[in-house]
């Protein structure tokens, strides 16, 4: 009797697991983090990676299709005004007190830039008219959870290495050395401002505010940009981190538009790759994970302890292996062994080789991350991923720039 119990037991618990459907994308919809919080939280979990213009556009149209959503803080004004996620009861996440000030008020010290654009802190709270601000309630629109800052990567056995700060710049994506072997990142709530970014840097263009582009100021940029694209200087559009690693590790581009796992996994793969640090600033990103209009009952039950479980310690370990942050740090510090929280958040050279989530060594020791501390990087935000008020028109004019 006792052995047909055991062996039945699990075919009923797997058929009474609550299922758990997170659409986003391979930044943190990893394998690895999926059997972890299985594991953890005794739910069934199917996760659905999407490249960033996808996710959105399966997300703004389809809440039905997801239970939670995970993305940049630049999808919250397209997901809220399209209906697509709710308010988040903030007394309902365990580790809210913990959650730093970047989220909250946008920069972790009084000196810091706040950086232009959509900064996560402007559209955290649900106010009681429906909109988002900074206006603190008890209702917010996503959780802060992972986050970074973005810039190029570029190979070192190819281009110089430049110094953080000091001569590393965007504007060498519009560098004519480096033509035909130019990738950018295809989303244009993102490569659009690195292109702007770039663009600006050569003083090709100057902007009022490029956190808030004029249709005037975007007829001139895609001026700039289209007579390049028709040359050739662009070899490809990359739509997901996987194809940006490809990109860079086949010779195919010698510098692109990259994400800090890209570069952890072609370190591993002895691709000398730098992720750099623009003296113009970084394009700053915050990860928002948001509930789906449509879930309800154990399923946003099931919900909640998912996002708790992300700040409970273990996530923030194991994406601080591939270059994230995690909004509150200090419960993740227990779980990373001193030289790794030396490297990865407090700047400090590699006191020996360092191992990235896939177990390769990813960081040489005596290597300094680029960029240098948690706080400096976050410090030197130019503009955050960002749904401009000229989003319409900056759409049309992105894909008319990528299809040419």
């Amino acid at each position: 009797m006792g052995v047909a119990v055991a062996s039945v037991s699990p075919l009923i618990y797997a058929q009474d697991k609550t299922q758990l459907r997170v659409l986003g994308t391979h930044v943190t919809l990893q394998p690895a983090i999926r059997a972890q919080a299985m594991q953890d939280l005794g739910i069934e979990l199917v996760f659905e990676a999407r490249g960033s213009a996808a996710g959105l556009q399966k997300a703004s149209m389809q809440p039905t299709s997801f239970d939670v959503y995970e993305q940049w803080s630049d999808s919250l004004n397209i997901l809220w005004t399209a209906g697509a996620i709710q308010g988040i009861d903030r007394t309902r996440l365990r580790y809210w007190d913990e959650i730093n000030a970047l989220a909250k008020t946008g920069r972790l010290t009084p000196t810091a830039k706040l950086g232009a654009g959509d900064a996560p802190y402007k559209l955290l709270y649900v106010q009681k008219n429906g909109q988002l601000s900074a206006n603190e309630t008890e209702q917010v629109s996503f959780l802060p959870y992972v986050h970074n800052v973005d810039s190029f990567g570029y190979n070192t056995a190819v281009i110089p290495k430049g110094i953080p700060y000091q001569t590393e710049s965007w504007g060498w994506l519009l560098d004519p050395a480096y033509s035909s072997k130019v990738g950018i990142v295809n989303t244009p709530t993102i490569g659009l401002f690195d292109m702007a970014l770039a663009a600006q840097a050569r003083g090709l263009i100057e902007f009022a505010d490029i956190g808030s582009m004029t249709h005037q100021e975007l007829d001139k940029l895609f001026d700039i940009l289209m007579p390049l694209k028709l040359r050739g200087h662009f070899n490809g559009f990359w739509n997901s981190v996987p194809e940006s690693v490809e990109f860079m590790a086949n010779g195919r581009v010698v510098i692109e538009s990259m994400f800090s796992p890209a570069v952890t996994a072609l370190n591993s793969r002895n691709v000398p790759v730098v992720f750099a640090a623009p003296k113009e600033g970084y394009r700053g990103w915050h990860g928002v994970m948001c509930l789906s209009a449509a879930v309800n009952g154990k399923v946003k039950d099931a919900a909640y302890e998912y996002m708790n479980w992300w700040l409970s310690g273990w996530p923030g370990a194991f994406i601080a292996r591939q270059g994230y942050y995690i909004s509150n740090p200090q419960r993740s510090k227990a779980l990373l062994d001193q030289i790794e929280w030396d490297y990865w958040y407090m700047g400090k050279p590699a006191a020996r080789d360092l191992k990235g989530p896939d177990g390769k060594i990813s960081v040489k020791k005596g290597d300094v991350r680029t960029g240098g501390s948690y706080l400096q990087r976050m410090s030197n935000i130019a503009v955050w991923n960002t749904v401009m008020p000229t989003y319409e028109y900056s759409l049309q004019k992105w894909y008319e720039f990528i299809s040419a």
